[in-house]
């Protein structure tokens, strides 16, 4: 599943993803995913913004892994942020990884090959 308020970005990560034989599903918040979530879907892996409007992505990781059909689900942040401080919150709150937009195809799809093993 895959989690950011930008179209751009989902089109662009969604697309590199079913290039290489993934299916993707899409929501443009946190919101609407936890709601998916919530429906019972169990996403091989989540890839998810930082910023968004509503609940950020950091909120929304310590909420899927409240969820017990969610704990150990490889999540991977994709956003902007580069800090430090930010990748160990984000580590903390439960993230398997992080990338930093511009994601490169083959950067993105080496570390689905890593996480997802």
């Amino acid at each position: 599943m895959l989690v950011d308020d930008s179209t751009t970005v989902l089109l662009s990560i969604s697309a590199i993803l079913q290039k290489a034989g993934y299916s993707t599903k899409q929501a443009s918040n946190a919101e609407a995913a936890m709601a998916e979530f919530n429906k019972g879907f169990k996403p091989d892996l989540l890839i998810t913004d930082l910023h968004m409007p509503g609940m950020n992505g950091i909120e929304f990781i310590k909420c899927v892994r409240k969820l017990p059909t969610h704990k150990f689900m490889p999540i991977l942040f994709l956003t902007t942020e580069s800090h430090q401080e930010k990748r160990m919150e984000a580590k903390a709150a439960g993230a398997s990884g992080w990338l930093v937009k511009p994601v490169q195809a083959d950067a993105l799809l080496q570390t689905l090959g890593v996480v997802l093993r």
